[in-house]
């Protein structure tokens, strides 16, 4: 996983997680308590409110990404940009400064006023966002989006045949265009990706976010951290029938799952509370063997890779060209069974040796474990000599459920 600094702060899987807090100054945010006209009193609240309860990162929003509003032009949010300056040179408290913004124009204007990062929430359409990240060798957070700058987050609305095939429109489903999306116009060496969770369009519903959420390792094959931003979204309310104010129980269970699966930045309103989820998740977190250059001496680095499906394992295939293996063999499972009588347990013993599975009988005779790679349980399953009970449950057909 390639690190990346912000300002100085670290962000990847060699530090802790990060909190990024939200100020907006506009005023038709739907978030009251983070919006703020006037800079002192929004200095007061990122010193109190944020830094104070230990935000890393302080996000200003220019304008309500709200569907519902129009989206402003660069030059209305260039207007709004002197109370964000403001209340930086205002605030007291060591943060990274981030500027949310969909254009370019506005991120190197901010950048030029001291602002250290940038959040791009349109996903690199503005085709010059890229170039001036590079320019003022700054991280940017980048949105899946379509290339269109009033439309972010809605993903679905890319022309995709266009961009890729009517055969790859055909068989993706939503995961696979967020992930597509993210790689769209390139990558820059210090940004962070977004899967766009929330309702960013109309026909995005809460399974896509739920799926999106559950599938969330598989974006670690950008090789770059990863920001979420999951506080209070209605994919987690509706889960406990919450309401907004009633949600962050829900958003900080979810904060420690999206750590634990690989999340590097936690985008919040309650920094202290998410923070608190956020170390949880980083410290139940599986711990991956790396070596390499700085840990060891020599050229070489190894990683071990977080892999839990192989619709995972294809994702990191994929980035380095691996075209010509089965990412199904980089997946184990273990299996527990029981209720074999002598015939059965003859028959699973002569099949997983055929198949390159192993089975392991307990003294009892009766029960005992079935484990292989993915593809190879797949090729168990697929035989006619397998139990059907056994054979159901194990993946099918070479690939398993994602």
């Amino acid at each position: 996983m390639q690190n990346v600094t912000a300002a100085g702060l670290g962000i990847g899987d060699d530090y802790p997680p990060r909190i990024m807090g939200v100020l907006n100054v506009s005023e038709e945010s739907p978030y009251d308590p983070s919006v703020f006209d006037d800079p002192g009193e929004a200095a007061a609240y990122v010193d109190d409110e944020l830094i104070g309860e230990g935000a890393d990162i302080v996000d200003v929003g220019l304008e309500s990404a709200n569907k519902r509003f129009d989206v402003l032009s660069a030059e209305q949010e260039l207007d709004r940009l002197d109370t964000a300056v403001e209340t930086l040179h205002s605030t007291s408290g060591d943060a990274v400064w981030s500027i949310e913004t969909r254009y370019a124009e506005v991120a190197e204007a901010a950048l030029d006023r001291g602002f250290d990062m940038v959040n791009d929430i349109a996903g690199f359409a503005d085709p010059e966002m890229p170039e001036v990240c590079r320019e003022y060798d700054v991280a940017v957070a980048k949105m899946a989006s379509p290339p269109d700058l009033t439309k972010p987050g809605a993903v679905r609305a890319t022309p995709w045949a266009e961009r890729r095939s009517a055969e790859w429109a055909e068989r993706a489903d939503y995961v696979d265009q967020v992930y597509e999306a993210l790689k769209q116009n390139g990558l820059t060496d210090k940004t962070i990706v977004d899967p766009a969770f929330g309702g960013w369009a109309e026909d995005q519903t809460l399974e896509d976010d739920r799926e999106t959420f559950r599938r969330l390792r598989e974006f670690r094959g950008l090789d770059r951290p990863m920001l979420v931003s999951i506080n209070r979204k209605n994919f987690l309310r509706s889960i406990a029938d919450r309401s907004t104010e009633e949600a962050l129980p829900v958003s900080l269970a979810a904060t420690s799952m999206a750590v634990e699966r690989g999340a590097h930045v936690i985008r919040t309103h309650d920094v202290a509370e998410t923070r608190d989820a956020a170390l949880v998740g980083d410290a139940f977190a599986r711990e991956r063997g790396r070596s390499g250059p700085g840990r060891d001496a020599g050229d070489l680095t190894v990683e071990e890779l977080d892999v839990t499906t192989p619709a995972e394992a294809a994702r990191h295939f994929e980035r380095l060209g691996v075209t010509d293996a089965d990412p199904a063999v980089a997946v184990s499972r273990l299996y527990a069974v029981s209720g074999l009588n002598e015939s059965t347990r003859k028959r699973l013993r002569a099949a997983a040796e055929a198949t390159g599975c192993r089975f392991l009988l307990a003294e009892d005779g009766g029960r005992g474990f079935l484990c292989g790679s993915a593809a190879a349980l797949a090729a168990l399953a697929d035989r006619t000599d397998v139990p059907r009970p056994l054979a159901g449950t194990l993946p099918g057909g070479g690939a398993e459920k994602r």
